[in-house]
């Protein structure tokens, strides 16, 4: 799958950018390149810290910003897969900053596609989020249009036989910007700020978004939003979890938050396929036949009315595997 392939991951430099490049260079030593594409000169800087050429010479780290779509068709050279990470995906600094949002999240996309199909890129995997699905802010509205920009790219690309995909997942446990982070720093103080007692969220580790996007880069065959089966989370457990001892104060959800996400909606639920260990929405129009793809993985339809959210799941973390998660992924000190 990855032998003498190049890599390329936008926004490399970021949690899972990081958590994708460790898993490819020990699991894929048969690669020609990995190539960090990122705007963060220090964050580049600090990354190439921990990779140096002398040890690891099949990485690069090649300076760009996906606003600018020259600048990806110079990076796309000889490229053969490109992950497509680069986002700005805190919600309520795209509230007050939407020209900035657009422009990465939507602009950006729409760049990466066209200099994916200018060259001689073979796959794209873009990741998605939660909150694309139903959005009430900004920042999943723009990822809902991503969403959209490269699944409807599996039908412009007339001959060329690159394929592209989505995966759409929840909030990944201890990644930049997260709630166990920042709850781990407020803990000293007494109080931990709670939005709302009833708020839920999915839960997933930053390995399992890597291998959410191997799996798309081996199975895809175009225009498919792969989901993930999760636990929920319920905030206050994530509270008590980190800091049983500490006050929880109230203060209201932020701009743009939902109490509950959701990663499939009831009028997606007319092309969700159950794949297994992950769900499907495939294209409504796609450029392949639906009864070869079923027969090929299996795939079960679901029911009608189907709808997967974090307040209704069935599956849930509990205070204490919600401790021992955060041994494991977050802070291998916590007590």
């Amino acid at each position: 799958m990855m032998k003498d392939k190049t890599i390329l991951i936008t926004g490399g430099t970021g949690s899972l950018g990081k958590a994708l490049t460790s898993h490819i260079l020990r699991n894929h030593s048969d690669i020609k390149k990995i190539i960090i594409f990122s705007r963060d000169e220090q964050k580049q800087f600090q990354m190439a810290q921990d990779y140096p050429e002398i040890s690891f010479p099949k990485i690069r780290f090649f300076l760009g910003d996906v606003r600018d779509e020259q600048r990806l068709v110079r990076a796309f050279e000889g490229v053969d897969i490109v992950i497509h990470a680069a986002a700005m995906k805190h919600v309520h600094l795209a509230e007050y900053n939407p020209d900035e949002c657009i422009k990465t999240n939507i602009g950006g996309a729409q760049n990466v596609i066209n200099a994916a199909l200018q060259t001689s890129v073979s796959n794209v995997v873009a990741l998605s989020t939660d909150k694309a699905c139903a959005p009430i802010n900004l920042y999943g509205a723009t990822k809902l249009t991503s969403d959209k920009l490269f699944v409807a790219a599996n039908n412009i690309k007339g001959s060329n036989p690159i394929k592209f995909s989505v995966v759409r997942y929840g909030n990944v446990l201890g990644s930049n910007g997260s709630v166990v982070p920042f709850f781990l720093k407020k803990k000293n103080e007494g109080k931990l700020p709670i939005t709302d007692n009833a708020m839920t969220r999915f839960n997933i580790s930053l390995q399992g978004g890597v291998d959410m996007v191997m799996h798309a880069i081996e199975h895809a065959w175009g225009g498919e939003i792969f989901i993930p089966k999760l636990p929920s989370y319920r905030i206050t457990d994530v509270a008590k979890a980190v800091a049983p001892d500490c006050e929880q104060v109230i203060v209201g959800i932020r701009p743009g938050e939902k109490i509950h996400e959701e990663m499939i909606t009831s009028s997606d639920s007319f092309y969700t396929y159950d794949l297994g260990k992950y769900y499907t929405i495939l294209p409504s129009v796609p450029n392949f036949k639906i009864e070869e793809f079923v027969e090929s993985f299996s795939a079960q339809k679901v029911v009608e009315g189907f709808n997967y959210d974090s307040g209704t799941n069935t599956e849930w973390e509990t205070i204490n595997s919600l401790r021992v998660l955060i041994k494991k992924h977050v802070d291998s000190n916590f007590e």
